[in-house]
């Protein structure tokens, strides 16, 4: 990573590819990793994003960031739901005051797509957004709360083994953030929504229900993808293809 930048007093560590050789203000796309999932542990997490940004900022002249989570990477701090909203928002505050941004749009994988909708449906700055395989909701985590604060110690994404010191509280923001209602207040923003057809982690019935929900969003599924759509060769032209047409629609 090549910088930092605090959340709640946390150091993260973040990656930052400034546009180059653009006249004048140019855009500005941050890029959000998921959950960790087997067999990655949570120090893993994005290990390959700096690369897809460092490809965006090329081929588009965009700024472009990524960072990890609290709890992920070498970012301090222990996962939390609330806590994950908390850091996109200071992200994009540092992304502002780093490059002011002509416009801004969020990224996000997996879970990192359901939390970047959360956050850009209630912050302005956001012009739009892209999901890749998000999910709709965050029931199946609320439904078994303490199994899953025993997996994210056990993949490494709590490590102080004193959080959280409310299990109760901990527990309730699984169920304060809701995707659906989200997109449903993000509209009309631009919206694009992406998943693979062969998705073993979440189906793709999540994404035509976020899709659905916003109105007027542009969905593409992925004939045999999986979960990753990141490594997805046809995704992420998809992707840099959306963005591009953003950059001309607030050009005109």
């Amino acid at each position: 990573m090549n910088g930092s930048f605090r959340s709640d007093g946390l150091e993260l560590q973040r990656y930052l590819a400034p546009a180059p050789n653009r006249v004048g203000r140019a855009p500005g796309v941050i890029l959000c990793h998921g959950f960790p999932i087997g067999p990655l542990d949570a120090r893993q997490s994005g290990v390959t994003f700096p690369e897809l940004i460092d490809r965006i900022s090329n081929e588009l002249t965009w700024n472009a960031m990524t960072f990890t989570f609290r709890g992920c990477g070498n970012s301090e701090g222990s996962f939390s739901l609330q806590g994950w909203v908390d850091d996109l928002r200071s992200a994009i505050d540092h992304m502002v005051e780093e490059c002011n941004p002509s416009g801004l749009w969020l990224v996000g994988a997996n879970t990192g797509g359901s939390i970047s909708i959360c956050v850009a449906a209630d912050d302005p700055r956001v012009s739009g957004a892209a999901l890749m395989s998000p999910r709709s909701d965050f029931d199946d985590w609320a439904e078994h709360p303490r199994r899953f604060l025993e997996h994210a110690r056990e993949i490494g994404a709590i490590r102080d083994p004193k959080f959280p010191s409310s299990v109760d509280e901990w527990s309730r923001e699984l169920r304060r953030f809701r995707p659906l209602d989200a997109a449903r207040r993000f509209a009309p923003r631009p919206l694009l929504v992406m998943h693979g057809d062969d998705d073993e982690s979440v189906p793709a019935s999540e994404s035509r229900a976020l899709s659905l929900a916003h109105g007027s969003a542009e969905l593409r599924i992925i004939p045999g993808a999986g979960h990753r759509l990141r490594h997805d060769p046809r995704a992420i032209s998809v992707l840099i293809g959306w963005l591009d047409r953003q950059d001309t629609r607030i050009a005109r």
